[in-house]
């Protein structure tokens, strides 16, 4: 076949390609200008007033489950 070079390449390689890629995608820089823009992408920042327009959301449609029961109790 090709000998024992060939074998000392072929295991070479397969030892250094998996550490290469370890070194490569485990460095800080790459994770957090990577994973940034990754994140900000599935989950985009909320705006100022979501929170607000949400609690007011609430309040709106408890006050009308709580109207719908009233006329419930009434009929």
């Amino acid at each position: 076949m090709g000998g024992w070079k060939l074998e000392v390449f072929k295991m070479a390689v397969y030892m250094t390609f998996p550490v290469g890629l370890f070194y490569y995608f485990n460095q800080p820089e790459f994770f957090e200008t990577w994973m940034l823009k990754k994140r900000n992408t599935l989950f985009p920042p909320q705006e100022v007033n979501a929170k607000e327009r949400i609690n007011k959301t609430i309040d709106y449609l408890e006050k009308r489950r709580e109207e719908q029961i009233k006329k419930e109790k009434a009929s």
